[in-house]
């Protein structure tokens, strides 16, 4: 593989395509804490950024290293995408519908739970990492990090769509975000298994 415009304009391709459950994710995220502040907005968006970085990194040297290993867990990453965001959608939704309707008062969203949705939404990307096997580990971890800047720039943008919508529509926002996290990771669920 050769240092070109292919090349670069195929890891941005992988970003997009990879970027988009992030996306979604920000996107509820933005709805649920409508007035978060643009520091909030970057630590957000970097884990999701860290994490699609991380993925394909470890699925290259797992190719590179212990490939068996790594198929037989390949079965398990819908299960895991899934377990991870019906349990943080329906933690969200729940508390949307039992709470009084304050939204000055939402619950910000703890390092944990984004934690555990930067590995929801990017556990996928794993799978990038057989794509990329022809890359020597310069490559490899170039390709990573233009994943991680498309990433970042396009959870950015959900995080601010989401706010927006969040602000006018604050009495629907958490229920609205726990669904879409919900609806998430049925979406990658059923890629992974049917698909």
């Amino acid at each position: 593989m050769d240092w070109d415009f292919f090349f670069y304009f195929n890891s941005v391709l992988l970003g997009v395509g990879l970027a988009m459950d992030a996306f979604s994710v920000s996107l509820a995220n933005g709805l649920h804490e409508n007035r978060m502040k643009a520091k909030r907005m970057c630590l957000i968006a970097g884990v999701y950024a860290f994490f699609q970085f991380l993925m394909p990194m470890i699925g290259w040297v797992c190719v590179h290293s212990f490939v068996q290993i790594f198929q037989s867990f390949e079965k398990l990453i819908p299960w895991i995408a899934l377990f991870l965001l019906l349990y943080i959608g329906g933690k969200m939704l729940w508390e949307s519908i039992k709470g009084d309707g304050d939204e000055e008062n939402a619950e910000k969203l703890s390092f944990s739970v984004l934690i555990m949705q930067g590995i929801a939404t990017s556990i996928d990307a794993l799978s990038v990492g057989f794509t990329i096997t022809g890359y020597g580990l310069l490559m490899a971890f170039v390709c990573a990090l233009i994943i991680a800047g498309v990433t970042f720039i396009i959870c950015m943008a959900g995080l601010e769509i989401g706010k927006i919508f969040g602000t006018r529509f604050a009495d629907r926002a958490g229920i609205l975000g726990g669904v879409i996290l919900i609806l998430i990771g049925l979406e990658i669920f059923i890629k992974g298994i049917f698909f």
